[in-house]
């Protein structure tokens, strides 16, 4: 038998029971509805004839006592009418005899009446043969009428009597059909709801007592449990359903054996490449705790293995900023978005100091919270070595050639002073060409020792409170003339409410003219340059922008790298400029940064600390 069959078997049960309930209802309501009707149809009718009888029989004596004061002819009619009157009354009483007495009560009446009638026929003859001599009185009345009226009366009420006692008899035994329905129905709704109860109990029990073992089972399998099973001795769909659940098991099992054994090995393999690494990895949860480390990432934190499970970041990476970039990680989803330069980090290491480069990435979906952050430490301390092996190369190679290359640009200037006249005019290109290369050689030694001398630490800053006002009016005065050349609005925002900026003065102004300088080549006839500054924290944010062509965005990201330049087919430029504006702002510790939109302008921005604070006004100087 199927479950849907079960089912309907115990609503059908349930609605049988019901039925019972209400057809014995119905029997008891038909029960108790046939007594009403029958006291109704027999007593009732029976003391409503014997009142229209008690009615009749008084105004036939009213008729005779008409007839007694000398009404005769009045008194006459109203004894004939209600004589028919209670004849027929009497004729339905003997129609509805139900009750004990009854029948010898209509008989006694019956003779009753019928001499009362006969005494009346005799005073009616004697009035209509002798009303002359012989006139009736009230005592021939009270002789010959009122007994046997009194009679025929009291008859009549005796027969009421005994229908109002059957009536009332009747009524009782209505009442107590009416009183053991009730208690019957009762009886019987109590029994078929005690039943009904019972059997949905059972019922639901035999129903879920099999989804409870799938429950208890399920359960089981959440937590490892595969060798469970189940055994539901039904044919129905439970039963089908625990077979197949027995088979999933079954295979959940062989698949669980099968692979135990290779996530194990996937599990050493993941262990012995993260031992291979030489990198340091350390996996942080989102409270900053530490919840797995790399052999590598021992030794650069001189981190214990029995203790790495109870540290957190602060304990074992000393820069505040890592951790700092770890916290941001955790809320957002994502690495801030940090220059490589400013996510260097210097550690001991056996006796010497070795540099890493660190990053942060989030483990989980970006559309879900974050399990954790894993911190990768990269050794770069080759690299920076190498860097400085290349500046101090760079440097020495620059100063050894600025000695040739001046002799030779004072040669090649002294040739085109007084021998050029006596040149062919081929000769004379070659000669400018070569005075033109010498000079842009010049110019790249120079930047190339400004450039080498920065990232060695070897140029001196002299750090002073200067007014950002200043630097600006620094760069108006230089490129005074080459704007109104050119035509181009140079643009000063009023920043005399700024606090002053700790700055070497020179160095930031060289920035400026720089930038600048970049601007007007880029700038039409009629642009605009804006210089304008605000403040954001401990620090000023310096702006130049334009309205020139802008920068492409493949570039945007390698202009501040040596030797990068936008347009490759413009001559004169050694493309250092930028890198050496980059090294200058990070010796102030600031950055610098780009936002271009090309075909619409750039604008270059750099931050520098401040030395004081105060507020800002805005004002457009027109040049």
């Amino acid at each position: 038998m199927n479950l849907k069959k079960k089912i309907l078997i115990g609503y059908g049960v349930a609605f049988s029971l019901m039925g019972l309930v209400v057809a014995w209802a119905i029997i008891n309501l038909w029960s108790l509805g046939k007594t009403t009707d029958a006291i109704l149809r027999d007593y009732y009718r029976s003391i409503l004839a014997v009142e229209n009888m008690l009615d009749a029989l008084g105004r036939q004596d009213s008729g005779i006592l008409l007839m007694v004061m000398g009404d005769t002819a009045k008194g006459m009619v109203q004894y004939r009418e209600n004589e028919a009157s209670f004849l027929e009354w009497l004729g339905r009483s003997k129609d509805s005899i139900a009750a004990k007495g009854e029948l010898e009560a209509i008989r006694a009446i019956q003779d009753n009446y019928g001499e009362y009638r006969r005494q009346f026929q005799v005073l009616a003859n004697l009035i209509g043969s002798e009303a002359a001599t012989q006139p009736l009185t009230l005592k021939t009345y009270r002789e010959s009428i009122l007994p046997i009226f009194s009679e025929v009366k009291s008859t009549c009420i005796e027969l009421r009597t005994i229908n109002e006692k059957t009536m009332y008899a009747v009524s009782e035994n209505a009442r107590r059909v009416a009183k053991h329905t009730i208690w019957s129905t009762l009886l019987v709704a109590s029994i078929a709801s005690f039943l009904a109860l019972f059997f949905s109990l059972v019922f639901a029990e035999r129903l879920v007592l099999p989804l409870r073992r799938f429950v208890e089972a399920a359960k089981k399998i959440s937590t490892g449990e595969f060798s469970v099973q189940l055994s539901v001795d039904t044919r129905d769909e439970l039963g089908e359903l625990a077979l197949e659940f027995n088979r999933m098991t079954a295979e959940l099992r062989r698949y669980h054996v099968m692979n135990v054994d290779r996530i194990v090995a996937e599990k050493n393999k993941a262990d012995a490449i993260l031992a291979s690494i030489e990198d340091g990895l350390v996996v942080f949860d989102t409270e900053q705790r530490v919840t797995g480390i790399n052999p590598a990432g021992r030794r650069i934190l001189h981190i214990e293995a029995r203790d790495e499970d109870s540290l957190h970041c602060a304990q074992i990476v000393p820069v505040p900023t890592v951790c700092g970039i770890v916290a941001e990680t955790i809320r957002t989803g994502i690495q801030p978005d940090v220059p490589d330069d400013r996510r260097i980090i210097s550690l001991p290491y056996e006796g010497s100091t070795r540099h890493y480069l660190y990053s942060a990435t989030g483990i989980g979906r970006k559309d879900r919270k974050l399990a954790g952050v894993v911190l990768l430490l990269k050794d770069i301390t080759q690299l920076r070595e190498l860097e400085r092996l290349k500046s101090e190369f760079v440097m020495a190679a620059s100063h050894e050639l600025r000695t040739p290359l001046t002799s030779l640009g004072m040669g090649i200037d002294l040739l085109l002073e007084h021998a050029v006249q006596y040149l062919p005019d081929k000769e004379k290109e070659l000669l400018k060409a070569a005075h033109d290369e010498v000079h842009r050689m010049k110019a790249m030694v120079h930047d190339l020792l400004d450039l080498s001398k920065i990232e060695a630490g070897r140029i001196d800053l002299e750090f002073e409170p200067v007014a950002v006002a200043t630097l600006f009016d620094h760069a108006r005065d230089i490129f005074k003339g080459q704007v109104n050349m050119k035509g181009i609005r140079l643009v000063i925002d009023d920043v005399d409410q700024l606090p002053q900026v700790r700055a070497d003065t020179n160095k930031i102004v060289w920035v400026l003219s720089n930038l600048v300088s970049n601007a007007l080549r880029y700038v039409d006839e009629g642009g605009l340059i804006r210089l304008f500054a605000t403040l954001m924290g401990n620090y000023i944010h310096i702006t130049v922008e334009d309205d020139g062509v802008g920068i492409p965005p493949e570039y945007q990201s390698q202009i501040f790298q040596k030797f990068v330049r936008v347009n490759k087919q413009e001559s004169g430029r050694t493309g250092l400029g930028l890198a050496i504006c980059k090294e200058i702002v990070r010796a102030h510790g600031g950055t610098i940064w780009v936002e271009s939109d090309p075909g619409k302008g750039s604008a270059f921005t750099f931050t520098v600390p401040v030395a004081d604070r105060g507020g800002a006004r805005q004002k457009v100087v027109d040049l």
